[in-house]
């Protein structure tokens, strides 16, 4: 039996638009919320692994197959024996010593009775024998001693997670910086004291959900909803054999009893030709994604228990460059590396987790003066012979910054306060159009200030023989998020090539609900049998903001069967106002898979964001009485988490009970004065009540503390407009455009608008600009 450790507890919209009937139902705007957070549905429904086993045959007979039971994870000190060279690179690792127990042996930091004030808090840390404890602000904002439980990783930086309670682990928001020996805040400057979510002690540092699945192996976060406590458990602290390869028992029979089976006994075979196995089982931590259950399933699809992240404009830069943080794959995704089957071990020792060669070592495998691939598995078509390691290529000095392949193709940015992450989309350096589409460059990044604008001259030099290219992702991008002339065409065209990589395409189709026309419902339907999963998915929501819920039906109805968990439910969840009438030959499938969205948020029940989802299920699908409980077990999860205490006044406003309604609203704007959403939803609120000069007040001031916010400046704009105030409305809307120039429903209600004050003119120069950017728009037909 393994080891068990446990935590314990120490459409075409109307051509006059109307606040009624476009902002009121807290369906579209807080699911709009939820999508942008990439915590809007999750899945564990772990299904039986059957390994077949050929038995040993004394005549030439068929073999037969014995069913044997699913893998278990098993002590992995036994691994040791057989696989030295592999333990040996492994032992000191930071995939061994990602997560270690706080003893004087693991802990790096001071805590000799250290202090460290930031944020507004004073943290002073101190020792009790061997034991590390803390005394720092709470979730009250008291000062407490809080025991160390865990380290967190070894370099740059180590972080600590504390005790608090019911099986709950929260990361430290102050670190110990390794290469400088000194405590630093992870966010400095940003505020963050016990009011602020990224507080600690907040849901969004809980380390059980956030952090220690991928610091360990054969995790489970095992939530009791109906205790609200955690009981969580894994195989062993660290990243160790078996999280990647997967459980090891049928590898040790097979081994042991000299039993053929398929992959040695394992049911990943990381050695495949096709390096997707591989790619997918990294991808499991270093990607930016949304679990879909508790841990994940052996054998299985990334989008089966994982929902990464697109390239969207919070986390990437216009060319793909990293931004936020977001780790490796969705970088990788992009690259031509990627696309030509290049795989994580060609470059890394994933025991060692360092380089496979010093320098640019590295890179010269593929890229040298022979133009050919040392490594095998890799499409090789298409390198060219060339002496990359030499001023001829790099033009930089030998040995100085610039003539290593990442300075210029590897970029990066620091991450945790100290922690530099490269970018892996392997791009190269432009520093011409960089300026233009304001993205990040190695260039200009070196050379900053008056030495940049040198090198920018001397990059056209260097590139002026080059001829006109077919238009770029990101000069395409640009045009389609800025909503310049040309963009729905740029659009059309990226997703009409047959060589865009599938995290481009998922990325591309996000933006065509700004874009509609019958060109970009065709894109979309065509990309429905895209063989990425993460294709698929995004297609599933873009033909879903083109069709009402009845037209749907036919082009989602087969997706319900899809091989993918995540493009089921997806498919399920836009159908569900379709269901309500019957969906026919599909509906038993459409049961079934919305039966599985369920499970997704029942398994995360500890997340305010799913109790919320599980809300507006259950208020789509007619289970009233078990609206509100959701609600509220969403706010005892997160009492911050506003979109649920939103969708709760709604649900009490229309279950008549509007007196507690508002008084749940003023109450909590009274200690959350500073929240946006908490504004425009008491505008609303009083719209609703017949006091709409009183809800103006509250409008504008949602507007102020979120300018950025199209949707509150659009619902500001439309409410001057119903009461009168023509000129305000249009300011409003005007100003949208400037900051959301991609906005398509602003320029329908600002061309509406001049036509209401007479001001035609005005009207047709929006509709004729609106024509260079989408002359296909089907509300120009």
């Amino acid at each position: 039996m393994p080891k068990t450790k446990t935590i314990k507890a120490a459409n075409q919209p109307d051509s006059r638009p109307t606040l009624m009937n476009r902002y009121l139902l807290p369906v579209s705007a807080v699911m709009l919320l939820l999508v942008l957070g990439g915590l809007w549905f999750y899945l564990n429904r772990p299904a039986p692994v059957v390994t077949p086993v050929l038995e040993p045959k004394a005549v030439a007979t068929a073999p037969v197959v014995r069913h044997m039971p699913p893998a278990q994870m098993v002590d992995e000190q036994q691994c040791l024996g057989c696989h030295s060279a592999q333990a040996n690179d492994w032992q000191g690792s930071h995939h061994q010593l990602a997560m270690q127990g706080a003893d004087p042996q693991t802990v790096l930091a001071d805590f000799n009775n250290a202090t460290f004030k930031g944020e507004g808090e004073n943290t002073r840390f101190f020792r009790k024998g061997d034991e590390f404890w803390v005394n720092t602000p709470g979730p009250e904002g008291k000062a407490g001693d809080f025991k160390v439980a865990y380290t967190f990783g070894i370099a740059p930086l180590q972080q600590y997670l504390i005790e608090v309670g019911d099986g709950r682990l929260q990361a430290l928001g102050v670190a110990w910086d390794t290469e400088k020996n000194r405590w630093f805040h992870l966010y400095p400057g940003q505020g963050v004291d016990f009011k602020n979510p990224l507080h600690w002690s907040k849901p969004s540092q809980n380390a059980n959900f956030m952090c220690v699945e991928c610091h360990t192996t054969g995790y489970k976060r095992n939530f009791d909803a109906a205790t609200n406590r955690f009981n969580s458990q894994w195989n062993s602290l660290g990243v160790g054999c078996q999280a990647c390869h997967g459980p090891a028992s049928s590898h040790l029979l097979a081994v042991t009893d000299n039993t053929k089976l398929p992959h040695s006994g394992f049911v990943v075979d990381l050695k495949n030709k096709d390096a997707t196995s591989e790619i997918e089982t990294c991808a499991r931590c270093h990607a930016r994604r949304a679990p879909l259950g508790d841990g994940f399933t052996v054998g299985k699809r990334l989008m089966d228990d994982y929902l990464p992240s697109v390239l969207s404009r919070e986390l990437y830069a216009l060319d793909g460059k990293i931004k936020d943080e977001v780790f490796e794959h969705g970088s990788f995704a992009q690259s031509k590396m990627f696309d030509k089957g290049v795989r994580c071990s060609n470059c890394h020792n994933p025991h060692s987790t360092q380089l496979k060669a010093p320098g640019n070592g590295v890179c010269l495998q593929c890229h040298n003066s022979a133009g050919k691939a040392a490594v095998t598995g890799i499409d090789g078509k298409g390198l060219q012979a060339k002496d990359y390691d030499s001023i001829e290529h790099h033009r930089h000095t030998e040995g100085q910054p610039g003539s290593q392949c990442v300075d210029c193709h590897m970029p990066g940015k620091l991450y945790m306060g100290n922690d530099f992450r490269h970018d892996h989309s392997f791009s190269i350096p432009n520093p011409v159009r960089a300026k233009t589409l304001g993205t990040p460059d190695a260039c200009l990044t070196c050379h900053q200030g008056k030495t940049g604008d040198k090198v920018t001259e001397q990059f056209k030099l260097w590139t002026s023989h080059q001829g006109p290219q077919a238009a770029r992702y990101d000069e395409s991008l640009w045009l389609i998020r800025s909503g310049q002339p040309g963009a729905a065409q740029a659009l059309y065209e990226q997703l009409r090539r047959s060589n865009l990589p599938a995290i481009q395409r998922a990325t591309l189709l996000a933006e065509l609900a700004n874009y509609p026309s019958e060109s970009a419902m065709k894109l979309a339907s065509k990309d429905l049998n895209n063989p990425a999963p993460q294709v698929r998915e995004s297609a599933v929501r873009a033909v879903s903001t083109f069709l009402p819920a009845a037209e749907r039906i036919t082009l989602l109805g087969p997706l319900l069967n899809d091989s993918v968990r995540a493009i089921r439910i997806i498919a399920a969840r836009n159908l569900l106002g379709a269901a309500r009438n019957g969906l026919g030959a599909h509906q038993g499938a459409w049961d079934a898979a919305i039966g599985e969205y369920e499970t997704v948020q029942l398994g995360l029940a500890e997340r305010a964001e799913s109790n919320l989802n599980l809300a507006m299920l259950y208020q789509a699908s007619g289970r009233n009485t078990e609206v509100e409980p959701k609600l509220r077990a969403a706010l005892l999860r997160d009492p911050q988490f506003f979109p649920a205490l939103v969708t709760l006044i709604q649900w009490l406003e229309a279950s008549g009970r509007s007196a507690e309604a508002m008084a749940l609203l003023n109450d909590t704007i009274k200690t959350h004065p500073q929240t946006a959403l908490l504004q425009h939803s008491q505008g609303l609120a009083l719209i609703r009540a017949g006091q709409p000069k009183h809800a103006m007040t509250a409008l504008q001031q949602a507007v102020k503390l979120e300018p950025d916010n199209a949707q509150y400046r659009y619902v500001l704009a439309v409410a001057l407009h119903q009461s009168g105030q023509v000129e305000p409305a249009c300011a409003q809307m005007e100003e949208l455009l400037k900051r959301q120039p991609a906005f398509r429903d602003a320029r329908l209600a600002l061309i509406q608008f001049y036509l209401d004050s007479g001001q035609e003119p005005k009207a047709q120069a929006v509709l004729q600009a609106w024509k260079k950017i989408n002359p296909e728009d089907v509300a120009l037909k």
